[in-house]
């Protein structure tokens, strides 16, 4: 038989070649662009520009409204600042939280199981949990945290924490934090808050650590844990400047926008509420112009300024009555004329800490302790903006300490201004400050005090969300937080 070794050697060629084939086809198969593993320092910069551009929105057009900082204008019916709330008025605020708390999943498991261990980041992780958390639990009561975003692990329906276990575990998670910020590993990511600086991060994990424990004043010994903490900064080291605070500068250039698309997104069709103004007002306060414009009224048929001065919140609709445009926001504080120029998103101001030592040197008999930590929070708060605290600013009555929680947290609420949710939470945690009611408000005046849990919630985790029902009291806008109680 004739052996037509060309065809041969065809077939032997092809064979070797497929033999080939199948011995690399897992590799030539594999996606290059998918990452098995994700390094956990660039996670850092995409969630916490997004959960502090998210927050400074929801400052805007939610606790400006219902803290009577500032209202939407015309407003002919409804609205926050009237307390009305729908059963979908918490939804955003649910799915963020939970959007972010995923990214921060998956910093901590590759911080923790990646093929290299980065004590750093899990710590990282854990503060940026922290202050995620404290928002979510502030905002509905008894959340899923244990059990939340384990789909994979056959967990579709989580249990609800109760507020109480959600705080002691968070609590505990920043102690642990704070130990993991001394390891030698580096941060070596985008960071676009700290510029990988391990010292100040440890600093806000500590300064988020007080927060928590002060949140739990009515049902825990607080200022005694906190002042153990003041007592101990080599341990413990919390912001002491403004430039160690957690604000986020923001350029305005791709891919770090604004929060707002357009300047007049931010000014136009809304007015800076009477409270708000007449309260600094009365201290003749140097943060005014960098956060409002003056009110005009038409004189001779010119505009003329008449400084500055609100309208008030839960108005009946009818304004007529008000001869003058009212202060609006200065574009400039949130989108600046200029884009390019640096803006700051308030994650935690450094005045929040020196108002929580206020308040707890107050409650522990330490006035003047308080004192100099109320001064030092005001000012804080006024340099924060560029503003210059006058010498005499204190020499006013309405200035000055008077050894009182009610002056504290006044002040408290304005250094609060664009901060996320805090203003409300702090308000029902002391009801301070003291806002004026008006007829026209809904619930007979009384202010709401959280989120109702979404459709989506009761109708696919029915069961467990009876359960939170129940040992929450309720699932109503008027329900109380485990530390309201």
């Amino acid at each position: 038989m004739k052996i037509n070794y060309k065809n041969f050697a065809l077939f032997a060629a092809l064979t070797v070649g497929m033999a080939s084939c199948t011995k690399d086809f897992t590799d030539i198969n594999t996606n290059p662009n998918k990452l098995e593993s994700v390094a956990p320092g660039t996670l850092v910069t995409p969630t916490v520009y997004g959960m502090a551009t998210y927050f400074t929105v929801r400052s805007n057009d939610f606790t400006w409204e219902i803290m009577q900082d500032g209202l939407a204008n015309p407003s002919a019916a409804n609205g926050v600042h009237r307390y009305y709330f729908t059963e979908q008025s918490g939804d955003g605020t649910w799915n963020n939280c939970y959007r972010f708390l995923r990214n921060i999943r998956e910093m901590e498991d590759a911080a923790i199981n990646g093929n290299t261990k980065l004590p750093v980041y899990e710590a990282v992780a854990t503060t940026l949990k922290a202050y995620i958390v404290g928002i979510l639990t502030d905002s509905f009561g008894d959340v899923p945290v244990s059990e939340a975003m384990k789909a994979e692990q056959g967990v579709d329906q989580p249990v609800f924490d109760t507020q109480e276990k959600i705080y002691t575990d968070m609590i505990a998670a920043l102690e642990k934090a704070n130990t993991l910020y001394s390891d030698p590993s580096e941060m070596d990511g985008n960071d676009l808050l700290y510029n990988n600086d391990k010292k100040k991060w440890q600093k806000f994990n500590n300064s988020i650590l007080l927060r928590f424990i002060l949140r739990t004043s009515k049902k825990t010994n607080a200022y005694a844990k906190i002042k153990a903490i003041l007592d101990d900064p080599a341990k413990y080291p919390i912001f002491s400047s403004n430039d160690e605070a957690a604000i986020l500068k923001v350029n305005g250039l791709s891919p770090y926008d604004y929060a707002w698309g357009r300047r007049q997104d931010y000014v136009n069709f809304t007015a800076m509420a009477s409270f708000f103004v007449d309260q600094l007002n009365s201290l003749e306060d140097p943060r005014r112009p960098f956060i409002m414009t003056q009110a005009t009224e038409l004189v001779d048929g010119k505009i003329v300024p008449i400084g500055f001065k609100g309208i008030p919140a839960g108005h009946s609709g009818d304004l007529s009555a008000i001869k003058y445009s009212p202060s609006t926001p200065n574009g400039d504080l949130m989108y600046p004329s200029n884009v390019g120029t640096p803006i700051q998103e308030l994650i935690m101001p450094y005045s929040e800490v020196e108002f929580i030592k206020a308040e707890t040197y107050l409650a522990l008999g330490l006035t003047s302790e308080s004192k100099s930590a109320y001064e030092k929070g005001v000012k804080a708060s006024i340099e924060q903006y560029g503003g210059i605290v006058q010498a005499d600013y204190f020499d006013s009555p309405a200035a000055a300490f008077d050894g009182t929680l009610e002056k504290i947290m006044l002040q408290k609420y304005l250094a609060l201004f664009m901060v996320d949710y805090q203003q409300w939470f702090e308000y029902r945690r002391t009801g301070f400050p003291k806002l004026p009611k008006t007829e026209f408000m809904l619930h007979d005046g009384v202010m709401p005090t959280r989120f109702m849990y979404k459709n989506e919630v009761r109708r696919f985790n029915p069961e467990n969300y009876e359960k939170a029902v129940k040992q929450m009291g309720g699932d109503t806008f008027h329900t109380k937080v485990w530390w309201e109680k």
